[in-house]
């Protein structure tokens, strides 16, 4: 099915005039940061309640009660 979908955006592309593929090109480059960013938060929260087990100590809040 993806294939599919690439070639039918392909067809499409095709079709349009330059200035338009510039339009289609920044919103591609939009959705894929988009999705990066996601996929990093996604990362980061989960990443929070295992390192949280870490940070949660008596030991840690004394190494960092002088800042």
């Amino acid at each position: 099915m993806q294939n599919d979908t690439l070639n039918l955006i392909e067809e499409q592309l095709q079709r349009l005039p330059a200035d338009k593929l510039e339009t289609v090109l920044d919103f591609v480059t939009y959705l894929t940061e988009r999705l990066r960013s996601s996929e990093s938060f996604q990362t980061m929260v989960a990443s929070e309640q295992v390192l949280g087990k870490d940070w949660e100590s008596p030991e840690e809040d004394n190494a960092w009660a002088h800042l």
